[in-house]
């Protein structure tokens, strides 16, 4: 019964997902598509810290990753004369030998999904396997960020420096601007989170999500048993990371720009609270807590310009401080309780039929 209900909320939320750009304006459907790539990240890091118990302060760089390789090969389609146009205003005279890759499409997509998840596995495996966990791992992950965003703002000549890559007119030679092309794009995410979000929460239900889950609640007491955790943290950090490339991608497509300042401390951060927010215990609630919490930003800020900030803090500590397992959590409390009611209701029934 239980899984039917899942299934039930799963199916509205798509439902609704699907008929949205129907009511909504094309500015609306677009910023509803960028939110759903945020939904695609933060099903990630449910998977890693709400089930595995590991809090990732970094995926900003995995995101960042994917987009830049997805924008790169939208920048080389765009530049009429095969060379980007900050590089010609950089004296460069020769396209550089890792830009060349990315003239396939294919190859670019691939690499968006690859190069986060193999740098995932390598950062994993030696944190990991020295058994560095907690804050420390957390600490790491956003040294990484530091790390990261250094050098793609210093290596300027090949990243475009802080002003990122942006000028894309079109993937495919289809052009990115037609509203045909925006309709397409948005179920093209829509999709892509449905199959991110059904492979996460059949994982869970298998034999390797319950060990995520004991990994969580008492790694010392698993490894008693005689397993090593070390492989299934690699592989669910990994995993995450991918998840977090292939939003990268989805996002370029959707907003047309991708810059370091998008894959700082700040974004990684403000992603770990998409999944808080909605439940970091539930693939559904991580999902529709960075949908709803971008919304309320996005409303916030138009109508309150000068207050908005505060707004989103206090609705921040509110969830931290009451609702520490998210607005999933809170669904569950309020349908724990009526279910309680029917219940007694049940068994007062019962004893008035018998005493009649």
């Amino acid at each position: 019964m239980k899984k039917y209900r899942q299934g039930a909320y799963y199916g509205i939320f798509f439902l609704l997902l699907s008929a949205a750009p129907f009511f909504l304006t094309d500015f609306r459907a677009g910023l509803l598509a960028k939110f759903l790539c945020y939904g695609i990240i933060a099903v990630g890091i449910s998977l890693i810290w709400g089930y595995t118990g590991i809090l990732s302060l970094g995926h900003g760089v995995f995101f960042g990753l994917g987009a830049y390789c997805m924008a790169m090969y939208l920048k080389l389609e765009a530049s009429p004369s095969g060379m980007p146009d900050f590089m010609e205003w950089n004296g460069i005279t020769e396209l550089p030998f890792i830009w060349t890759m990315f003239k396939n499409p294919v190859f670019a997509l691939a690499a968006a999904v690859l190069v986060p998840s193999l740098i995932a596995v390598l950062i994993g495996y030696v944190t990991f396997k020295n058994r560095i966990k907690g804050v420390f791992f957390s600490i790491i992950s956003q040294a990484v960020v530091v790390v990261t965003v250094t050098l793609f703002i210093g290596a300027q000549q090949i990243t475009g420096g802080t002003s990122g890559l942006t000028n894309f007119f079109t993937v495919f030679q289809v052009p990115l601007t037609d509203s045909g092309t925006k309709t397409i794009l948005y179920y093209v995410t829509v999709f892509t989170l449905f199959l991110i979000m059904a492979l996460s929460f059949g994982l869970t239900k298998t034999r390797f999500g319950k060990i995520l889950i004991a990994i969580r609640d008492g790694e010392n007491r698993l490894r008693f048993l005689g397993y090593n955790p070390t492989g299934y943290k690699v592989f669910i950090y990994a995993l995450s990371a991918a998840f977090a490339g292939l939003a990268g991608v989805l996002f370029v497509l959707q907003v047309g720009i991708i810059s370091p300042e998008m894959m700082g401390i700040i974004p990684s951060v403000e992603m770990v609270l998409w999944a808080a927010i909605g439940g970091r215990y539930s693939i559904l609630g991580a999902a529709a807590g960075a949908i709803l919490t971008n919304s309320a930003k996005s409303y916030l800020s138009e109508s309150y310009p000068e207050f908005w900030t505060i707004f989103l803090g206090a609705l921040f500590l509110v969830v931290v401080l009451y609702l520490p397992n998210g607005l999933a959590g809170l669904v569950e409390k309020v349908k724990l309780r009526f279910t309680k009611k029917e219940k007694k209701g049940e068994v007062k029934h019962a004893g008035d039929s018998l005493v009649s």
